[in-house]
C-alpha cells in the first residue's frame, strides 16, 4: 500500500474485500477565500407544476428485438419547468429476473446527449411491472415554458444479451399508439413529486401534498458548500483558493506504477453550465496509465447532506473498451492505526466493466467502519445494484446520529446503521482509476471520462433529494457558482 505525506494517509477495501484505496491528500492546506455572496433566495415547491406525457411506439409487436417507446413531455402548468428537476417513468414486466437492460436515445429534439435512461427495479411487482426505465435530463436540455413541450424523444431498450424481449405484458406498453397522445401509464415527478400518470399498484409515491410529507422548499440557513465546478482549467487559481486539490502526488488506489495528472481534470462549457470532466488513460502499461482525482484540501465534513451529479460512463471515449475501472464519488479521512475506530469512508463506486470478482457493470455504496490493509481484515457496510449506470445520476449521501442513508435519482439505494457513523471530519472526493491491467490487454491506447456538475454539502442537516435539487436550482436562479460556509474543523 502506498502512503501519501504530509496529509492524511488513508486506505480502504472493497465492499468484497479486494482492494486497497489510498486516499490522495495536498500537500499543504491552503485557506478557504470565502467571500460574502448575496442570500440565496429561496427555491419553488414543484405544488404549482403540471406535465403531460405523451407516447407512442414504433414497435408495436408483441414480442421485438427492442422496445421503442417514445415520448414527448408538455408542460400543462403555468410556470417555466426546468428539465433537470423532471423524470418520467416507463414501466415493463422482466423477461427473466437476471436480465439486464441497455438504454438508447435514437434521435430527440432536445438531443441525445441531454437524455439520460436508467433502470431501476419496482418495491411492489405486479404481473404486468417489476422494473422501470427513467428518463432524466442534463442541465444543457433547458426549460419548458407553460404550453412548451420536448419534441420527439425516440427513445429504445434491449436485452443486453440481445434476446428477443416479450413486451405485451409490459405495464406501459400501447401496442396500438402509432401516434402521439397522452399516456397515463407512463409517470412524470418534478423534483420527486409526481405530477402525472399512475404506476403500477401498490408502487405509487406518497401523496406530496400529505402534511406528513418533508417539504420541498430547503431550510434556509445553516453552512454549506457549494460548488458548481466554474472554473477555467486545472491551473485556475480559484480551484485552490476554493479549497480544492487537483492531485499530482503518486501512490494509490489503482494500478501500481500509475500517475496522476492534474492537466487530465478540465473543465467545459455544456449548453452555458460548466462541467468538471476526469480523465483516465492507459495503454496496456503501468507507465502509460494516468489516473485523476480532485479532492477538498480541508477534512471539515462530518454530519449531513451530501449531493452531486456525476455521470459515469460504461464505454471509453477512445480504444478498446474492457478496463476494470472505477469511477467515484466519495468522503474520506485517514486511518491512523490498523482497525482504528474513528476511521470513516462512505463511497458511491461504479464499475462499468466489473471487477474485485464481478464479471460486469456494478454500483455500489459503501459505509466503512474500520480495517486493517495486511492482513486484510474489513469492517463495512455495503449495498449494490448489478445493472448499467451510464449517464448523469443525482447521488445523494445523508449522515444524522444514527442512520447513513444513500439514494441514486431520487429513489433510495441503501441504508447503513449506527456502527458506521463518522467520529471523525472528512473530505470529498472525485476519482476514477483503473483497479489493475487484467480487464484489457490491449496495448491500443484508450481513455475513460468521468463527469461532474456540481456538489453540495449541507452541515447536520438532512435533505431529501428533492430539498437538494431546489436547493441547486436555488443557486443557479441566483448566478452563484460557489459557497463555502462551512467552517473548519
Amino acid at each position: 500500500m502506498n502512503t501519501h505525506t504530509p496529509a492524511s494517509t488513508t486506505a480502504a477495501g472493497s465492499p468484497r474485500g479486494r482492494r486497497l484505496r489510498a486516499a490522495a491528500a495536498a500537500a499543504a492546506t491552503v485557506a478557504l477565500a470565502c467571500t460574502g455572496l448575496a442570500a440565496l433566495p429561496s427555491a419553488a415547491s414543484a405544488a404549482g407544476e403540471g406535465l403531460v406525457v405523451q407516447y407512442r411506439t414504433s414497435a408495436g409487436g408483441a414480442t421485438a428485438d427492442q422496445s421503442e417507446p417514445w415520448l414527448k413531455v408538455r408542460n400543462s402548468g403555468s410556470a417555466s419547468v426546468p428539465l433537470s428537476s423532471v423524470k418520467v417513468r416507463y414501466y415493463f414486466k422482466a423477461d427473466s429476473a437476471s436480465a439486464a437492460y441497455r438504454f438508447a436515445c435514437s434521435w430527440a429534439v432536445k438531443g441525445c446527449a441531454n437524455i439520460t435512461g436508467t433502470f431501476g427495479t419496482l418495491a411492489s411487482p405486479t404481473a404486468t411491472a417489476d422494473r422501470y426505465l427513467e428518463i432524466g435530463f442534463t442541465p444543457g436540455a433547458g426549460s419548458l415554458a407553460p404550453g412548451a413541450d420536448t419534441g420527439d424523444m425516440q427513445l429504445r431498450f434491449y436485452q443486453a444479451s440481445w434476446q428477443t424481449l416479450t413486451q405485451s405484458d409490459d405495464y406501459s406498453f400501447g401496442a396500438g399508439r402509432s401516434s402521439y397522445g397522452d399516456w397515463p401509464k407512463v409517470t412524470a415527478q418534478v423534483g420527486g413529486a409526481t405530477v402525472w400518470g399512475e404506476a403500477p399498484a401498490g408502487n405509487g409515491p406518497t401523496d406530496p401534498t400529505d402534511p406528513t410529507d418533508p417539504p420541498t422548499d430547503p431550510p434556509a440557513d445553516g453552512p454549506r458548500l457549494f460548488d458548481d465546478f466554474n472554473y477555467s482549467g486545472h491551473t485556475d487559481p480559484k480551484i485552490a483558493q476554493h479549497g480544492w486539490s487537483v492531485r499530482s502526488n503518486s501512490g494509490g488506489p489503482g494500478v501500481p506504477g500509475a500517475t496522476w495528472a492534474p492537466q487530465n481534470v478540465t473543465f467545459a462549457s455544456q449548453s452555458g453550465n460548466s462541467v468538471m470532466n476526469l480523465e483516465t488513460s492507459t495503454a496496456g502499461t503501468a507507465a502509460s496509465t494516468v489516473q485523476t482525482e480532485v479532492l477538498t484540501q480541508a477534512t471539515k465534513f462530518r454530519n449531513g447532506t451530501y449531493a452531486a451529479r456525476v455521470k459515469f460512463s460504461d464505454a471509453p471515449r477512445s480504444g478498446p473498451d474492457g478496463d476494470r475501472l472505477v469511477q467515484t464519488f466519495f468522503t474520506i479521512n485517514d486511518l491512523k492505526a490498523p482497525m482504528a475506530d474513528d476511521y470513516a469512508e462512505y463511497d458511491f463506486e461504479y464499475l462499468p466493466n466489473g471487477g474485485w470478482g464481478e464479471p460486469a457493470n456494478i454500483l455500489y455504496t459503501t459505509s466503512w467502519e474500520t480495517y486493517r490493509p495486511d492482513p486484510w481484515e474489513a469492517v463495512n457496510a455495503h449495498s449494490e445494484s448489478r445493472q448499467s449506470y451510464a449517464g448523469w445520476h443525482d447521488l445523494v449521501v445523508t449522515i444524522d446520529n444514527s442512520t447513513i442513508t444513500y439514494h441514486v435519482d431520487g429513489q433510495p439505494f441503501g441504508t447503513h446503521g449506527s456502527a458506521y457513523l463518522p467520529e471523525r471530519p472528512m473530505s470529498i472526493n472525485f476519482n476514477q482509476w483503473l483497479i489493475d491491467l487484467q480487464g484489457q490487454t490491449s496495448t491500443t491506447p484508450r481513455s475513460y471520462d468521468q463527469q461532474v456538475d456540481y456538489v453540495l454539502h449541507v452541515k447536520d442537516q438532512v435533505l431529501t433529494p428533492a430539498q437538494v435539487n431546489a436547493m441547486v436550482g436555488a443557486y443557479r436562479s441566483a448566478g452563484t457558482t460557489f459557497q463555502d460556509t462551512v467552517p473548519a474543523s
